[in-house]
């Protein structure tokens, strides 16, 4: 056995059971180590920041780490924006990430870089393995750290020599981390202030926003006239058809004032405090009324699922929500394609216990707003800001969840960033429906323009938003990366392909010509 036999035997043992790869000659002993055993998938993907993407929508949808392999600094920092992502996310991910042989460092080859400075930026743990035994040693570690909390990133740098020379024995998994419990006497404050009679509005986040969660929630809201609202860009919404009614903060920072003023108390649960996305000239970061007193229930990293009960048991309810969504059909506006008619198709046709992959920039709000009637589902968004993760989440989520429809709405220019996703989908065969909004415009940014007061754009400004010019043809990439493809232009066409693709296995895309 060596290092890199030991390290997967160590991984598996630990219950990862997926690695999400994008390797280089350094890490061929793992490469050679996967492919000897069946307790292990390996995904290629042909771009790191498809892994990363890829290995946070599993995670986001298993409740449990995937393992990611990447090549050196340069493939770890391939993978950044999406690590970001899973970072704001709360994902836990293990990242395995080869390096030259220890010996070999001295010689400043090509690619060569300050690994261990790239990796902590982009972890919450970070370890080099210094021995081939150290190796799977660490990758206990990796996992265990992954788990902490409600989710971590955890880097394992494995130099080469350390992964060929042999190991004496594989590590022993280790257990996962006791949760970070909520005190009591906290849980008791927040019962008071929401007994006291102010108006309350509680900010949900995390693991909050499962149905089970929200149904008590609900109940307290209801009992007590409290508001439910979620973060902006979510990492998993529970929603739909029988579960129970949150609002959803707006992402402008006015608009999110306004929607927080009339409140006095704002209680966080698995959230941080709101701010605006962006500075504005004359415009408010800070989003919390200064009438309004800011109250913790539970931070991000500490146990929801207990806080939850806890509060329940501390305001003495034993119902569960009776305010929920009712499932509707709705009434097709008219045979144009846009955001509206999308949404209510999509809130028509979709299966029980879809999971969407929510990168519609701009148009993604209404498609939100019209899905709220569908029949249940999960709803994951771009938690992180930084675009490019649509596709490969909906991969890794597909591949969590092989037995439900994974949605992933798309915008053109976002879809550009992680295109390569298409590929994996079609050689894993994931049951993926991309539908690709094709407005040819970077439309967010117009937007964006003119709240920043840059000033009056000219055809050279707002050249650097068009996506038109040459006119970008998604159905054809989609063939040309193996996925079946159509285009729609009328809601008529898109709502017969869109109950084609909810009806067929198997990835397809739709380009919406908006």
């Amino acid at each position: 056995m060596n290092g890199a036999e030991a390290l997967l035997k160590t991984l598996v043992e630990s219950e990862v059971e997926i690695c999400f790869a994008n390797p280089g000659t350094s890490e061929m002993q793992l490469v050679s180590a996967i492919g000897q055993t069946d307790a292990m998938r390996p995904v290629l993907c042909l771009f790191e920041g498809v892994v990363s993407g890829a290995a946070d929508g599993y995670a986001r949808m298993a409740d449990k780490p995937a393992a990611t392999l990447l090549h050196l600094g340069s493939g770890f920092s391939n993978s950044l924006a999406n690590m970001h992502n899973a970072r704001r996310a709360g994902s836990p991910i293990v990242n395995i990430v080869g390096d030259h042989a220890s010996y070999h460092l001295q010689f400043d080859a090509p690619l060569t870089s300050d690994l261990p400075g790239i990796t902590r930026w982009g972890s919450h743990w970070t370890e080099i393995a210094h021995s081939p035994e150290e190796l799977s040693a660490a990758g206990a570690r990796a996992v265990q750290a992954s788990m902490k909390g409600n989710g971590q990133i955890a880097t394992l740098i494995a130099p080469a020599d350390h992964a060929w020379t042999e190991a004496s024995e594989a590590a022993p998994a280790l257990p996962k981390p006791e949760p970070l419990m909520v005190a009591a006497n906290r849980v008791n404050r927040i019962a008071d202030a929401i007994r006291n009679g102010k108006k309350s509005v509680i900010m949900l986040g995390g693991m909050a926003l499962r149905e089970d969660n929200l149904a008590q929630l609900g109940a307290i809201a209801e009992a007590h006239n409290v508001t439910l609202i979620c973060a902006t860009f979510p990492t998993r919404l529970q929603r739909g058809a029988g579960r129970a009614v949150v609002q959803r903060l707006p992402y402008f920072a006015e608009q999110a004032a306004e929607a927080l003023e009339p409140f006095e108390q704002l209680i966080l649960l698995g959230v941080a405090a709101p701010v605006s996305f962006f500075a504005y000239p004359g415009k408010e970061s800070w989003l919390t009324p200064e009438h309004c007193e800011l109250l913790t229930l539970a931070e991000p990293s500490e146990d929801i699922d207990s806080t939850v009960s806890a509060l329940i048991n501390a305001l003495e309810i034993k119902d569960r929500a009776q305010t929920l969504y009712q499932r509707q059909i709705h009434e097709i506006a008219d045979d144009s394609l846009n955001p509206l008619t999308i949404g209510q198709i999509m809130s028509n046709e979709m299966p029980e216990h879809a999971v969407v992959s929510d990168e519609g920039a701009t148009c993604g709000l209404a498609m939100f707003l019209c899905t709220e009637n569908a029949p249940a589902h999960d709803w994951l968004t771009l938690t992180g800001g930084a675009i490019g993760q649509g596709l490969p989440v909906a991969l890794g989520a597909a591949l969590a969840c092989p037995d439900r429809k994974v949605i992933a709405l798309q915008a053109d220019g976002s879809a550009m960033y992680t295109i390569q996703a298409l590929w994996s989908m079609a050689r894993e065969n994931a049951d993926v429906t991309v539908v690709l909004l094709n407005n040819k415009s970077y439309a967010i940014l117009n937007i964006e323009l003119a709240r920043v007061g840059a000033g009056e754009p000219n055809e050279k400004t707002l050249s650097m938003l068009d996506l038109s010019r040459p006119d970008m043809d998604f159905a054809n990439m989609a063939k040309g990366l193996g996925v079946k493809a159509t285009q729609a232009r009328t809601s008529g066409e898109f709502q017969a392909q869109f109950a084609e693709a909810m009806a067929t296995p198997g990835p397809c895309l739709i380009e919406a010509i908006l």
